[in-house]
Order: C-alpha cells, then sequence, then structure tokens
C-alpha cells in the first residue's frame, strides 16, 4: 500500500500545527490501486490503537516525526461502513474529528461507495452525544426471566403496529432509533408503528433456542404494552433482531406463530446449537444450526412475513444464513433477502431496520 501525503486526502496545513488540526476531518478514503479505498484516520496526543468492531484486527496509528499527530491509513474493502473507536491503553474513545458517532466512545467510518442511510441522524461523538429517549416506561418484574428490566415504549405517527427491538438498550443509547423511525414515518416510508425497546440481561441466555423469552413477551410484557396508554396493535408485531436477537427472532416465528408473524433478522447467529457457546469455534458446527435442524423436520410457515439481511463482508456468517435464508422460504415464508455493506456491526444493521421492518408491514409504493 502507497502512502500518501495528507495532502493527497485534501488535508492541508503542516501536521501538528494549530493551524492543521483546526482544518482537520477525519476519517477520509481515497481509492486504492488495486480497488477498493484507503482511509486516513488521525488521533491527537498520545499513542493509540484503533478498534474496529467485528471486522479488522486492532491497528496501530504512527506518530508523525515528533508532532503530536498520530495516524494511520487503514485498506478498506469496497462498500464498508464499520464503528471503531481509539483505544489509549485501557480507555476507548470516540473519534474527535468524525462527526458520526455511536455512543460515547465509539464512531462510524463508511467508504465514499457504501449507500446512504436515510432517517439516521449524525448525533455526534464522544460524552456530549446524548440521545431522545421515549417518555413511556415500563417497570417489568418478570416472573419468567427472572429480575427486574425497564422497557421503553415510543408511538411513532400516533403509534400502530408493535415493533419490539431487540438489545433495545442499544437503539436507545448507541444508535438513535426513536428518532430515525420517526423520520421515517413522517416521510411516508412506513406506516406508524409503536417501538418497544427490549433490553436483555443475558444475550447467550436469552436468546438462545429457548421458549422462555417469548413465553414472557407474550404472558407479561405485552400486557404491560396494552396497559401503559401508549396506542399499539400487538396482532400485527414485528419483531426485529440482530445476531442473536436475529436467532431468536427466527426462533420465535417458527414455535410461537400465532404471536410472531413477521421479522426483520439482520445477521441472525444460524451456527447456533446448544453446545456451540462453549466451542473455541462457535461457526464451526453444523451449517445452519439448530434452527436449519428444526426446519429440516417440517413446519409450515405460510403465515410469516421475513426480511433476511447480513453483511456483506461475514464471510463466516454467509453460508449459516444461506442455508436458513433458503430452508425458511422452502417452509411457505415469504422472504425478503438481502446483503449490507457491513460486517457484523450494528453501523451496518440500521439501514436495513427501517427498510426491513417496513417490508415486513407491507412497503408502500414505491419503497424498496
Amino acid at each position: 500500500m502507497r502512502l500518501r501525503t495528507f495532502a493527497e486526502y485534501g488535508l492541508t496545513g503542516e501536521p501538528g500545527t494549530d493551524a492543521f488540526w483546526s482544518a482537520a476531518g477525519t476519517p477520509v478514503s481515497a481509492p486504492a490501486d488495486d480497488g477498493g479505498w484507503t482511509t486516513l484516520f488521525l488521533w491527537r496526543g498520545s499513542p493509540a490503537v484503533i478498534g474496529f468492531e467485528s471486522w479488522s484486527e486492532p491497528v496501530p496509528l504512527r506518530r508523525w516525526g515528533d508532532t503530536d499527530c498520530w495516524y494511520a491509513e487503514v485498506r478498506m474493502p469496497a462498500r464498508l461502513r464499520v464503528t471503531y473507536r481509539f483505544l489509549v491503553g485501557d480507555t476507548a474513545y470516540a473519534d474527535p474529528f468524525n462527526p458520526v458517532g455511536a455512543g460515547g466512545d465509539r464512531s462510524i467510518a463508511a467508504t465514499p461507495d457504501a449507500p446512504a442511510q436515510p432517517h439516521w441522524p449524525d448525533v455526534g461523538a464522544g460524552a456530549d452525544a446524548v440521545l431522545p429517549l421515549p417518555r413511556t416506561r415500563i417497570r417489568w418484574n418478570s416472573e419468567r426471566l427472572g429480575g427486574r428490566r425497564t422497557v421503553r415504549v415510543h408511538p411513532v405517527g400516533g403509534g400502530g403496529p408493535v415493533v419490539l427491538l431487540l438489545d433495545g438498550d442499544d437503539w436507545l443509547y448507541l444508535h438513535p432509533a426513536m428518532t430515525a423511525f420517526d423520520s421515517a414515518v413522517a416521510a411516508g416510508d412506513m406506516p406508524a408503528v409503536t417501538l418497544v425497546f427490549l433490553p436483555t440481561r443475558d444475550r447467550a441466555a436469552e436468546f438462545g433456542c429457548r421458549p422462555e423469552l417469548w413465553e414472557a413477551v407474550r404472558d407479561e410484557l405485552l400486557p404491560l404494552v396494552a396497559e401503559s396508554g401508549v396506542p399499539s396493535d400487538r396482532d400485527r408485531l414485528v419483531v426485529a433482531g440482530q445476531s442473536l436477537g436475529g436467532l431468536s427472532a427466527v426462533y420465535a416465528a417458527l414455535e410461537f406463530p400465532e404471536l410472531v408473524s413477521r421479522v426483520a433478522c439482520q445477521s441472525g447467529s444460524f451456527w447456533w446449537t446448544p453446545e456451540a457457546m462453549g466451542w473455541a469455534d462457535p461457526l464451526g458446527g453444523p451449517v445452519g444450526g439448530a434452527v436449519a435442524a428444526r426446519l429440516r423436520e417440517g413446519v409450515d410457515l405460510s403465515g410469516l412475513r421475513v426480511a433476511f439481511d447480513v453483511g456483506e463482508h461475514e464471510a463466516r456468517m454467509l453460508p449459516h444464513c444461506e442455508v436458513t435464508e433458503g430452508l425458511v422460504e422452502r417452509a411457505g415464508a415469504v422472504v425478503r433477502v438481502s446483503r449490507s455493506a457491513c460486517g457484523h456491526d450494528r453501523a451496518g444493521w440500521r439501514g436495513a431496520l427501517l427498510r426491513d421492518v417496513a417490508w415486513a408491514l407491507g412497503a408502500p409504493p414505491g419503497a424498496p
């Protein structure tokens, strides 16, 4: 990879000077000689490492001479959106030169050819990035799951079908799902909905193929939503989940069809079997895992509408997802399959989330 000058990335001034830092805006990408992109990252001050989420090994930064300028040129493939942070010792920081944040200590980089993500606002980076929260809070003391948790509820456009967002705290505190759904409904890109942000206490336990979570949702949580005073239509429930949450959403459609008939699944962990979590290589087991085995037993999914999405750069996830997608469709479900410009990363999944929830509800005319 050829080392470029900072000027080739559009940066001006002598590195390390006040003029340079006042004009710095990164990450910035330039076409790579053999395709893809070379992306420049900057950090000011002490030695640091860039930690990428589920895409690359950590990348150490190099110092420019004896200045306070540290930098890395990172080779990226075409069509990539990725979450990253700067690691200084044991502390993580968002990128102060990047206006696109994801929580207080994360930022998002995207190559120039990565598709746009309509309705998702730039929320800034660092400790000052505070996302709006729904006004309605439900204190859920679950007998089946044990313990208490706070579930937030937000009617979008006056409320409508319930959209149950698994890993709800991530969509509250890292990515502004409430704002994004508000924007999408206002633009006419999806019908009015009622968002229910479901936090999890133990993802591995709750999102495995076990009935307890969905019995608790059916018998405990949804009645509380109905009593909250927020308009909601529980008869058209959409479950949206990612990774283990995507696995759980499809499992619920298989085993609780009277409850779940619409699913938006991003990067579902279809490698999962009861034993896999204890293996050194969980993805190395039977392709499609427990869900594929259940589907091969024979099940009627003619009442199911499910959108599958997985990152283009998730090479080891793709076989597990592909076999599951095919089996679900052969079981009679209406299926949509897409691939996002990301790895195993919520920064990419959020682009599919709005589109696939809208499709699961019956996409409006002209929607993709």
